[in-house]
């Protein structure tokens, strides 16, 4: 991909949801909403404080996060859909993903 976000924003591929439940529930396509977890695929270099510094950001790239239902603006990249967002419409980091994936 070549592009580079500006300030403040990321880009984020949405990460597929889990096909069934915790209880073995196969979710149907029909009935799915769109995912609210993605993977920080590039990031600004910052914002500006009121003094002019350069605030850099918390996230990074690989970073695995939650953002609202309705957060960002969808594009598409070399067919790729992905979202554009500023750093403050994400609401958290995933920290043990990492973990259970080498578990399974």
């Amino acid at each position: 991909m070549k592009f580079r976000p500006l300030h403040d924003r990321v880009v984020v591929k949405r990460v597929e949801a889990e096909q069934k439940t915790a209880g073995g529930i196969i979710i149907p396509d029909t009935v799915k909403e769109k995912p609210q977890q993605g993977e920080i695929i590039a990031v600004g270099p910052g914002g500006r404080d009121e003094a002019g510094k350069l605030v850099p950001l918390d996230v990074k790239e690989g970073d695995r996060v939650l953002f609202g239902k309705w957060s960002g603006t969808e594009v598409k990249l070399d067919g790729v859909e992905y979202l554009i967002m500023k750093e403050s419409d994400i609401m958290g980091v995933l920290t043990d993903t990492e973990a259970k994936k080498k578990a399974a």
